[in-house]
């Protein structure tokens, strides 16, 4: 292995020859250095991704933060190469390195991998074979790092099972420390001091089993899928006794202070700005969207909170552009405050302020008013559907004249161009609800046009529907190939002539490719496997993506990928994710879906609390953190139930309750 030295000498010889030298030498600003020999655990994260996107990545800083606020502890970064930069490394022998240090990955205690969606599983395996760490976890032994994945694609982690010595379900603040804790007595326990350029060795199997008992800490080795004759699934269970059957997201019960050293990038980046996080989590119940299932309950931060930050972040890094995210910005309980708040601060310094997820129906002239002085150039919002049928089904009801009117109020005040989000391919749409988006889009235009003239623009971007795991339409099928081809030539044909209109598609077989990983079994991780042996890589950039290689990774091993895709589940089918558990109970979820197929409504939970199953599971934490911070009923008494937890905790589905050939076929 070579030495940091090495690789700085190598580094010297190739990085003038490469796109963008300035993602791979390190020394930003802010970033965080310290001394190897001085502490006891060495973590290096990585972001499967190019450095441009990396860089931006909120969860990544969190964790660089918690981690280096140990003294007996240090984390360093890591990103995937691009194209010629890994040809180059591959050539002169270079293995992935961290940023800070210029040290091998391999010699790192601990590997952790960010996984925030499915297209990164190929990058991920190539990152490690850079490395020059086994891909496979069966094939590393006590002289590797651990391997560790976290991110909202875990929450189905069996597509990935082969390649990971263990998943982080849910956050991760807490729950870094416990790992790194484990890691620490294991290594007391059994280690033996080695060269700097490996990690101390340690007894790996009792290192997992230790893991395998932390909350939110799934290890797969330890468990074993069964199958029918018909290729799903019949039971997941463990094979080792005293660790959950069912393993449960991990959850902070209040939002530590967010990162305030960012850092500054050598290069232009994607999102080059201070980006501290409002609120965790979303009480709308969108049944299409993953992110607001699974990330429940809702916490806020205090806004001098907020405001504190955005202050001493901007101070330590020159950023001009802040970002308050949430999955709903304007949701957050005191958002009219906040906005005021931060415009005082930063009234006179150009700052531009972004609410980068705000809902038609709680946009309110208010806010506009507050966002007027510090508005960039567009204005983001998400319908998703464009037909009021359509957005009963998915539960975002908003009658089309609030669309139209909230619209209408946004060019009038200034802003120039709107950028509106649909999706196609939801349960049951039909070419005449794709139809609807054009129709709406023309509309938007033509009353924009009538309060702020010819200037106005619309950004469409549509995307195609996948269903993912924990959601309420984890039951359906995707959209065919042929469905979705007809539904984006109508789009094209009716938007491509207005030059006011820019209309974005997201191509079917990245889609398909999604749902494949997103819904997959532990047999897909044959699939990646030899799909990434076969050259795929950069999935979900246009320079990388290899559909054949796929088809063939698909044919090789005898699966069909419309098994995965275009198939309509059984209602009383056991999925591959059976055994990883969001807390959002399978009968809530149930029975949502099937209010979707009669065009019912859930109105914001908020308001009004429906079950699904948050507070049973993290009532302790609850009761020990009571107010309004988590917008959930308190939990009044040890000895009783806040709210009926149904049949059991983890939310089995019983075949009472399901008619099981009762549903007619949705989606395809």
């Amino acid at each position: 292995m070579l030495t940091q030295t090495q690789i700085e000498n190598k580094l010297d010889r190739i990085l003038l020859k490469v796109q963008k030298p300035g993602r791979y030498v390190g020394g930003e600003l802010n970033s965080t250095v310290k001394d190897w020999d001085a502490v006891q655990t060495k973590v290096a994260l990585v972001f499967p991704d190019i450095y441009d996107i990396g860089v931006s990545n909120v969860g990544l800083k969190i964790l660089y933060d918690q981690v280096n606020q140990r003294d007996d502890a240090l984390a360093e970064r890591a990103y995937a190469p691009w194209l010629d930069m890994e040809a180059l490394m591959r050539e002169h022998g270079i293995p992935l390195y961290a940023l800070e240090s210029k040290r091998p990955l391999a010699c790192f205690d601990l590997v952790g991998l960010t996984l925030p969606y499915e297209t990164l599983y190929t990058n991920a395996l190539n990152v490690l074979d850079l490395a020059g760490i086994p891909v496979r976890s069966a094939d590393r032994d006590e002289t590797h790092p651990i391997i560790i994945a976290g991110g909202h694609s875990t929450m189905n982690p069996e597509p990935m099972h082969a390649f990971i010595d263990a998943f982080v379900i849910g956050e991760g603040e807490e729950v870094i420390h416990d790992i790194i804790n484990v890691i620490q007595r294991v290594k007391c326990q059994t280690s033996q001091v080695t060269s700097d350029l490996r990690p101390s060795t340690f007894d790996r199997d009792e290192l997992l089993r230790l893991l395998a008992h932390i909350p939110g800490v799934y290890v797969p080795h330890f468990y074993e899928a069964n199958y029918l004759e018909d290729g799903t699934l019949s039971h997941i269970e463990p094979t080792i006794a005293d660790i959950p059957k069912i393993v449960t997201k991990r959850v902070v019960a209040k939002l530590p202070p967010p990162p305030t050293k960012f850092i500054v990038p050598n290069i232009d980046i994607v999102h080059n700005r201070v980006s501290v996080e409002i609120m965790r989590g979303c009480t709308r119940g969108c049944r299409f969207c993953h992110a607001g299932m699974i990330t429940r309950p809702v916490r806020e931060r205090p806004v001098d909170e907020v405001v504190e930050a955005l202050e001493a972040a901007v101070k330590s890094s020159g950023f001009e552009e802040i970002a308050l995210l949430s999955l709903s910005s304007s949701d957050y309980t005191n958002v009219l405050e906040l906005v005021t708040k931060v415009g005082e601060k930063f009234g006179g310094t150009h700052l531009k302020v972004s609410l980068p997820s705000l809902r038609i129906e709680s946009v309110s002239i208010d806010l506009m008013e507050k966002l007027r002085d510090k508005r960039s150039g567009g204005f983001t919002l998400a319908p998703e559907a464009a037909t009021e049928r359509m957005r009963r089904i998915i539960n975002k009801y908003i009658p089309d004249e609030d669309i139209i009117n909230t619209t209408r109020e946004i060019y009038s005040r200034g802003w120039t161009t709107i950028k509106l989000y649909f999706m196609i391919g939801h349960p049951s749409e039909t070419l005449e609800d794709v139809q609807a988006i054009a129709d709406l889009c023309k509309r938007v235009i033509a009353e924009g046009r009538k309060v702020a003239g010819m200037r106005v623009k619309l950004n469409a971007g549509v995307s195609t529907f996948v269903p993912k795991s924990q959601t309420p339409f984890q039951w359906v099928s995707c959209d065919t190939p042929e469905q979705i081809r007809a539904k984006q030539a109508l789009l094209r044909r009716e938007l491509g002539r207005d030059r006011s209109i820019k209309l974005s598609l997201t191509d079917a077989e990245d889609s398909f490719l999604e749902s494949w990983l997103s819904r997959g079994d532990r047999k897909m991780a044959e699939v990646v496997y030899t799909a990434w042996k076969n050259g795929s890589k950069f999935d979900a950039w246009n320079e990388g993506k290899k559909y054949d290689a796929w088809m063939e990774a698909f044919a090789e091993h005898g699966l069909d990928p419309l098994f995965y895709t275009h198939r309509q589940r059984r209602t009383d089918e056991v999925f591959p994710w059976e055994h990883i558990t969001a807390a959002v109970r399978k009968n809530f979820l149930f029975q949502d879906f099937r209010q979707s197929l009669e065009g019912q409504i859930r109105v914001d939970c908020r308001l009004d609390c429906f079950a699904c199953g948050i507070l049973p599971t993290f009532a302790q934490i609850r009761r020990e953190n009571p107010g309004d911070v988590w917008k959930c009923p308190d939990v009044k008494s040890p000895g009783k139930k806040a709210i009926p937890q149904g049949d059991n905790v983890n939310g089995a589905v019983t075949s009472d309750q399901l008619a099981v050939n009762s549903l007619p076929v949705v989606g395809g």
